[in-house]
């Protein structure tokens, strides 16, 4: 069994409130989660308004197919939203 972990960083250059935040952020969560049956909390700078920091989870049966699966879950974050952008992403394998 391997567990995945990817962060995720996002820049939000039009947001200026956590309400703005929230937004943009909530629906993106909610959709990896169902698109993807992912673990996903958001991990660093709540207090930014401009920059998030999501961490994702996943478990699957061999280390290929986590990272795989992770790194679909970057793409599509990255190709998904205008108002969300992709800065960088790593991904580390646990166990």
């Amino acid at each position: 069994m391997a567990v995945g972990l990817l962060t995720l960083e996002l820049y939000l250059p039009m947001n200026d409130s956590l309400k703005g935040k929230r937004s943009i952020l909530k629906p993106l969560v909610a959709r990896l989660r169902r698109d993807f049956n992912v673990s996903v909390c958001e991990a660093d700078a709540q207090d930014v308004l401009t920059r998030a920091v999501l961490e994702v989870a996943c478990v699957s049966h061999n280390h290929a197919l986590a990272h795989r699966h992770l790194q679909q879950v970057a793409q599509r974050v990255e190709n998904w939203r205008l108002d969300a952008q992709l800065i960088d992403y790593a991904i580390e394998m646990l166990g």
